[in-house]
């Protein structure tokens, strides 16, 4: 198995950049391979727009979709995204590093997402959720958060986590990942003095343990539900006995 971890932190010595390298260590101890794919230490540009494409399609009017499937055909796609299109090529598995900036992922992932996955090439009209480019291949974001976990539940003041992550786990699920629990990290703080470093030295030791256990179990883990293709009718909509996975895709009334 090869595992491509991605990060997301400015700061190489933070928490989130300790995991990546935790996560690349256990899947080698394992036997396997992996890869980081840093992307602040690497430059990557998160914003997509018509400056990166050589040969633009219309130049007139930018449209994302149109300009990335242009450059896919005419083999013409930007350097740094053709880079981590083979990273994803190589994967089996993707781990998604990052902390949790204003209830979600940071600017920098996101537009890895925008651009990495390329319109034409990791999806299309018909080539996406249960029919993904990627079926068969598994992905988890494994993340950090400054506040303890009794806030981020359903009667938390940080919301539910579980339900502001499905937005990103459902892109997962529309490249055809099938998508595992997220790792959570609760109650890191980001400050540089602590009012007790050994706490926080044996709470990051712990979370470094439970994602190496977590790496081990793998195949243990029950997969995320999420609807498919034969769950909807021709408008799109839920089939009256179709299963309801999320509140966020359920039958009215």
């Amino acid at each position: 198995m090869h595992a491509l971890i991605v990060l997301a932190h400015p700061e190489v010595k933070s928490f989130n950049a300790q995991m990546a390298e935790t996560a690349k260590e256990a899947m080698e101890a394992l036997g396997h391979t992996a890869e980081v794919s840093d992307l602040y230490s690497q430059g990557f540009d998160p914003r997509e727009d018509l400056s990166h494409f050589s040969d633009p399609k219309a130049p007139e009017w930018f449209s994302a979709q149109t300009e990335q499937r242009h450059a896919y055909d005419s083999g013409s796609l930007p350097a740094d995204v053709e880079a981590e299109m083979e990273k994803l090529e190589r994967a089996d598995l993707v781990i998604l590093q990052y902390p949790v900036w204003w209830f979600t992922m940071p600017a920098m992932l996101k537009g890895w997402f925008d651009r990495v996955f390329v319109y034409g090439a990791m999806y299309t009209s018909k080539m996406r959720f249960d029919r993904g480019r990627f079926r068969g291949r598994r992905a988890f974001a494994s993340i950090s958060t400054g506040a303890p976990a009794t806030t981020h539940g359903c009667d938390g003041r940080n919301a539910d986590t579980d339900l502001l992550m499905w937005p990103m786990q459902y892109s997962l699920h529309y490249l055809g990942y099938t998508v595992l629990p997220p790792f959570y990290s609760f109650s890191i703080e980001s400050g540089i003095q602590y009012s007790d470093p050994s706490v926080m030295a044996e709470r990051v030791q712990g979370y470094k343990d439970g994602l190496t256990d977590r790496l081990r179990r793998l195949d243990e883990l029950e997969p995320l539900r999420f609807n498919g293709w034969d769950d909807w009718d021709e408008e799109g909509k839920l089939k009256p006995d179709a299963p309801v996975h999320s509140p966020f895709m359920r039958h009215p009334g």
